[in-house]
């Protein structure tokens, strides 16, 4: 097969971004809000997050970015706030959203141990999110590694959490593929040396992630035949 391991982002590649976040962030924009449509306005926009359509926009940061950065923009326009708790509250509330995963989670994971690859995952969000969505959806036993933005190893871009995973496996990084939905995912991925492909379940289309991946797919289900090809 062309890899030994996979790594994969969370949101927008195991589960499919739009699905997932976005009723539930307007529903938390509403929250911190507390009834003032103009605050609901100012922190919608501080999250670049269009709330007639209850969408994000396809530039926010919030996309590919940390639990701590989307804390830091709610506090940024809400008065006398503190950032800590926001991120306390984003963490304990995002571990309870309702998942809408790319495509059946379970038979997919085991196909690949059975092929006997080491799969991980790697995402911006926190770990305790992670385990928490991958434990609702019966696959946190399938991986190798989980880690977060706040697991010890940094965030993407930044390779190094890529390079533990690749350390905690004992596998070259050349025969990895990170797999993601946006450039913060393939840009780890190269600068970590790994195979990168890009999935269509975020909110970036093909014409951005292409220049950065080597194959992009429209979900993660088509990967067992790129892993044949």
């Amino acid at each position: 097969m062309r890899v030994d391991g996979l790594l994969f982002d969370k949101d927008g590649t195991l589960f499919d971004f739009g699905a997932t976040w976005n009723g539930w962030a307007a529903q938390m924009i509403t929250g911190f809000a507390e009834g003032d449509d103009g605050l609901a306005a100012r922190i919608a926009e501080a999250l670049q997050f269009d709330l007639s359509a209850c969408v994000f926009l396809p530039e926010s940061f919030v996309i590919a970015g940390t639990n701590r950065e989307a804390a830091e923009a709610v506090a940024s326009v809400v008065p006398q706030s503190d950032v800590d708790a926001i991120e306390r509250t984003l963490m304990l509330a995002a571990a309870e959203a309702s998942l809408a995963p790319a495509v059946p989670l379970v038979p997919l994971m085991d196909g690949f141990i059975a092929q006997g690859l080491k799969i991980g995952v790697m995402t911006n969000d926190t770990e305790y999110g992670a385990r928490a969505h991958l434990q609702e959806a019966g696959v946190v036993d399938r991986f190798h590694f989980i880690a977060g933005f706040d697991s010890g190893y940094g965030a993407k871009p930044d390779p190094d959490p890529l390079l533990a995973f690749a350390q905690h496996v004992s596998l070259d990084p050349a025969r990895i593929a990170m797999v993601g939905d946006s450039s913060h995912d393939l840009l780890a991925g190269r600068r970590a040396g790994m195979q990168t492909v890009a999935v269509l379940t975020g909110v970036a289309g093909e014409a951005e992630l292409a220049p950065l991946a080597d194959v992009v797919l429209p979900n993660i289900g088509h990967l067992p035949e790129w892993l044949r090809g």
